[in-house]
């Protein structure tokens, strides 16, 4: 268990002096408390998605995000057809037609603050670009590619799906 100099007192004040809002003590495994945190996260969320009139919050958002990602790879792949494989000028025109799609589905998610709605996307993106990279460009994403998206998507997860105070 790493504790980084830091420790949480019942009575709210660390060794530091800084006082803190004290959480009740839970048991994780080997003191896990950042993944404890990021589950109880996700959880909430799940659980706050199902209460809602409209319960299927969370998979529209997913689907916003993937079409989304769709759009914004295609257009930037057309671009890049455009200008570095040498194919005609109406690629540059539907790149254009692409990324105003792309920009136009961020706006359809459901979150008050546009940086926060960017930043998770950053995640589905990069995901997203290695489905990319399989499917369309024929190359299989290498273990350390998928770690890296992995790890995205958890912080786009915290991002979008964290309690908010």
């Amino acid at each position: 268990m790493f504790s980084f100099g830091l420790t949480r007192r019942g009575n709210g004040v660390s060794r530091s002096g800084r006082t803190f809002r004290p959480e009740p003590r839970i048991a994780t495994h080997n003191g896990d408390y950042a993944l404890y945190t990021a589950a109880r996260c996700v959880a909430q969320f799940v659980d706050s998605a199902r209460t809602t009139p409209s319960g299927d919050r969370f998979a529209v958002t997913a689907l916003v995000y993937a079409a989304a990602a769709l759009a914004e790879i295609a257009g930037c792949w057309a671009f890049w057809s455009w200008l570095r494989l040498g194919r005609s000028p109406a690629w540059a025109l539907a790149g254009v037609v692409s990324l105003v799609a792309f920009a136009w589905l961020l706006t359809r998610v459901d979150q008050p603050h546009a940086a926060r709605t960017f930043a998770a996307y950053g995640g589905v993106y990069i995901a997203a670009s290695l489905v990319w990279l399989r499917v369309v460009e024929g190359v299989d994403p290498d273990r350390w590619d998928l770690a890296g998206a992995g790890l995205c998507l958890a912080g786009a997860a915290l991002i979008l799906l964290g309690p908010r105070a």
